[in-house]
């Protein structure tokens, strides 16, 4: 049987892993930007 509780259960879950995804891909990101930002410099 399936119930509203386990339901809730797993969208709570799937929140948490898009919360986390969803961080991790603004961090990697900015770490891109960071390390791309030196290089664009140089072209003068």
């Amino acid at each position: 049987m399936y119930t509203i509780e386990m339901a809730y259960a797993r969208m709570r879950e799937l929140q948490d892993l898009a919360n986390r995804s969803r961080a991790h891909q603004a961090a990697a990101a900015h770490r891109v930007d960071k390390t791309r930002t030196p290089r664009a410099k140089k072209k003068r």
